[in-house]
């Protein structure tokens, strides 16, 4: 049987534990690396939308000029949670400029 090593998707560091499962039966895990500014995360997601490179994609399109629509219907989500990651985007943003 082939052993697979689990990396964080976000930060890439082999220091992951198992973290219990979620509602739908799947698998969470926990990096244990400092400097991750994320904690869990999941190795397969049900909902495309709460994938990391959907969200990269979603705030790409949006800078080269995308509509919510044609962003939804080529990623294959729906507008809402377009609106949604690009509304958060903005909020963190905004936090961001006022600390300056």
């Amino acid at each position: 049987m082939a052993e697979q090593k689990i990396r964080c998707i976000y930060c890439g560091s082999e220091k992951v534990v198992y973290n219990g499962k979620n509602r739908t039966g799947r698998q969470r895990m926990m990096c244990c690396n400092e400097e991750c500014e994320h904690k869990t995360f999941q190795l397969e997601y049900r909902n495309n939308g709460s994938r990391p490179e959907i969200k990269a994609k979603i705030v790409e399109m949006a800078v080269n000029g995308s509509g919510v629509r044609d962003t939804g219907r080529t990623l294959g989500i729906s507008v809402s949670t377009v609106i949604r990651v690009l509304k958060k985007l903005k909020m963190v943003s905004n936090k961001l400029m006022k600390s300056i």
